[in-house]
């Protein structure tokens, strides 16, 4: 009876404890080889051109998936079938993809911002009826600082099937601005006052050179389209700047700007 007990004690050793201690190195051993793989992929990372949020999205990204395929491979190990198990996180699998249809779509277009990089951190963008700079471009949705200092929080599933226009990409803008001057103001004058003003900007690039042509023939003014460039990080500055400085140097040439006047009629 005694040896009986032995038999059936070490055939349970041999059918449950030694797959159980397998599982459990292949776990230890698993987990240190993908800590090994995730710090050198961070470290060849590193010292490449990579964005710091795709850095951090691919390390994610590689650091779960080793982690899942260690995970069935110690199920497998303890003797659990693992096409059954497959079949049934499948099933759960399109269960909750079903559910969260809108969050995958975030988090594909993502990874189609990760992977295209129409735009990176720091970068003065336009999208989905929002302006600003790039924060932040995490897994799901994309930050913005708008000029109001507002955060804007928008989803990637958008911003990978919407229009993005990137301001920084180029290096350099265009500043819009409209100046108008009387009817009597001489013309060649006027163009040489504000061009002489633009160039006086030190945020005002010289490449490609500031214009100020004129824009329309209103009912009251000339208007003149003033044009400087700058570095994208200077928009705002040059803006008003450029709006102060065409009063100042229209006042001091004495050239007069045109503003309503009130019109009263004696009945």
């Amino acid at each position: 009876m005694e040896n009986l007990s032995m038999e059936t004690i070490l055939g349970y050793v041999e059918a449950y404890g030694i797959p159980l201690i397998k599982a459990i190195i292949i776990y230890i051993i698993g987990s240190w080889i993908i800590k090994k793989i995730v710090k050198a992929v961070k470290k060849v990372m590193s010292k490449g051109t990579y964005d710091i949020s795709l850095q951090k999205f691919l390390t994610d990204l590689i650091s779960w998936g080793l982690r899942i395929f260690l995970i069935i491979t110690v199920i497998s190990t303890l003797g659990v079938e693992t096409t059954s198990l497959a079949a049934v996180i499948a099933a759960a699998g399109l269960a909750v993809g079903l559910a969260l249809q809108g969050s995958l779509s975030n988090f594909a277009g993502g990874v189609l911002l990760m992977i295209f990089k129409p735009y990176k951190i720091g970068d003065l963008i336009e999208a989905q009826g929002v302006l600003g700079s790039v924060k932040e471009i995490e897994i799901f949705t994309t930050k913005l600082i708008t000029p109001q200092n507002k955060l804007a929080i928008v989803p990637n599933g958008a911003m990978a099937n919407g229009n993005i226009i990137n301001y920084t990409a180029e290096g350099k803008m265009r500043v819009d601005t409209s100046v108008g001057v009387d009817y009597g103001s001489d013309i060649k004058k006027t163009k040489e006052v504000l061009l002489a003003m633009l160039k006086a900007n030190p945020k005002v690039l010289a490449d490609p050179a500031p214009s100020v042509n004129v824009e329309e023939l209103a009912d009251s003014s000339v208007n003149l389209a003033v044009r400087p460039y700058c570095r994208p990080e200077d928009y705002w500055d040059v803006y008003f700047a450029t709006i102060e400085g065409s009063k100042a140097a229209l006042d001091m040439a004495g050239i007069e700007i045109p503003y309503p006047h009130e019109v009263q009629i004696n009945k």
